[in-house]
């Protein structure tokens, strides 16, 4: 089987948590500092490991620490452009994936910042991106990987994944002043590769343009875990103590395949992708009924995913209903505006939480009454593509029922029932 790692980032991703990480896992420090040392700026830092808590968990925070004020100039008032960088990695004589790992991690974060200052990449001062302590987590997340085997590039198989990003929030001070988090490079990398990113209500930098630049470069695909067999998790400490432990867990195993000759979602053990999602909540009593299917209406309208409501009692004796909608993270401004603009509520409660969801696609199918779409579920691709769930469109079936003059479950059994036979005849040929 093929080597894997997945990256599980709840409180986000930077550098040394990488590292700290790879160290938990059982890479020996020893091994990281002689290979850095064949950069040439041994003489800058020194690098040390530790055990820490972080709430009530242990992980390993690793600490790039600067040792004479030469360096600490160099890193805040001069730093270092990408040629300076480039050539300190290719003169060290590093393992050839390390190498080329490293250099695509800083080009890519080059462009990231040339792009929001509107300069050349190749004259891009790193400040304390390109830092020594960024440097020495970059090539050390680069060794570690090499040294665990793990290879996203010359295997049939990608093989580091990592999860959604948390946005962060707040300011943060940095080379060029006061800044919004997320930064303008962290953002400008989650661009350029499309990166899935969802907000866990933690105002603080939660993902550095050194974390952001590792992982946007090398991770094959951001989301749910793959398919793997776990066989050691590494936990990597941030140096901030947040609501919820701020750890980066590292999951290392091997990549498994699953079963493609069952159309039993409870037999294969199927996961499907899981996406953050929040629920709004508000309770009311005081509003006509009449309004609430208007009120449905207008949360559709703005992107909520689902609406509804449940009967209860409130204070008073008074009957109430409980008016719940879910909606995508970035629909929740839209959604609660509608609730504030239509109701009579004053709150609105937020809940995180996540979704299981299946991939879909309408398909179209014919009847002998019209064309009915057809919604179709699955997991996996290529191969491990498994279809879970069919269903035709009760609003296509209804409006043909109402049309011809035939029953409902007459019009849906005969999509499904023509739906199957193209399948198999499209399998046949």
């Amino acid at each position: 089987m093929s080597k894997i790692i997945y990256l599980q980032c709840p409180t986000g991703i930077s550098g040394d948590m990488f590292l700290g990480a790879l160290v938990s896992l059982g890479i020996p420090l020893e091994y990281l500092i002689n290979k850095l040392n064949l950069l040439g700026i041994g003489g800058e830092y020194r690098l040390r490991a530790e055990l820490v808590r972080r709430g009530t968990q242990e992980a390993t925070k690793v600490d790039v620490d600067l040792v004479c004020d030469r360096a600490r100039e160099h890193q805040h008032h001069h730093g270092r452009h990408l040629p300076e960088i480039e050539k300190i990695i290719v003169g060290a004589q590093l393992p050839q994936r390390v190498e080329k790992w490293s250099l695509a991690i800083f080009r890519n974060l080059a462009i990231a910042e040339g792009s929001v200052h509107g300069i050349d990449p190749q004259k891009v001062h790193f400040h304390e991106v390109g830092a020594v302590d960024a440097i020495v987590d970059i090539v050390g997340t680069c060794l570690g990987l090499d040294w665990l085997g793990i290879d996203n590039n010359e295997r049939e198989f990608p093989l580091l994944f990592c999860s959604e990003q948390p946005t962060g929030g707040g300011t943060v001070h940095a080379a060029h002043g006061e800044m919004t988090v997320p930064v303008p490079a962290v953002l400008k990398l989650w661009e350029m590769r499309g990166c899935p990113v969802y907000s866990n209500n933690i105002n603080k930098e939660l993902v550095t343009p050194t974390g952001a630049a590792i992982v946007t470069t090398l991770a094959s695909d951001f989301g749910a875990p793959p398919s793997m067999s776990i066989e050691k998790v590494g936990w990597g400490a941030g140096s901030m103590d947040l609501a919820v432990p701020n750890i980066l867990r590292l999951w290392v195993g091997d990549r498994t395949t699953k079963p493609t000759n069952t159309h039993n979602f409870a037999q294969t053990n199927i996961s499907p992708s899981l996406e953050k999602i929040y629920v709004l909540q508000t309770q009311i009593d005081d509003l006509s009924p009449q309004a609430i299917g208007y009120i449905f209406e207008a949360l559709f309208n703005v992107g909520a995913l689902d609406v509804f409501t449940q009967a209860l009692g409130m204070k008073k004796s008074r009957p109430g209903i409980l008016l719940s909608v879910v909606c995508p993270p970035a629909k929740i401004a839209d959604c609660e505006a509608v609730l504030f603009r239509e109701t009579s509520t004053l709150g609105v409660r937020r809940l995180l939480q996540e979704r299981a969801i299946l991939q879909r696609q309408i398909q179209y199918v014919e009847t002998e009454y019209g064309e009915v779409r057809v919604k179709v579920a699955w997991k996996g691709n290529g191969e491990e593509k498994l279809i879970i769930n069919v269903q035709p469109e009760f609003e296509d079936c209804a409006e043909i029922a109402r049309n011809q003059n035939v029953p409902w479950r007459e019009v849906q059994r005969l999509a499904l029932q023509n739906w199957y036979q193209k399948q198999a005849s499209e399998m046949q040929q």
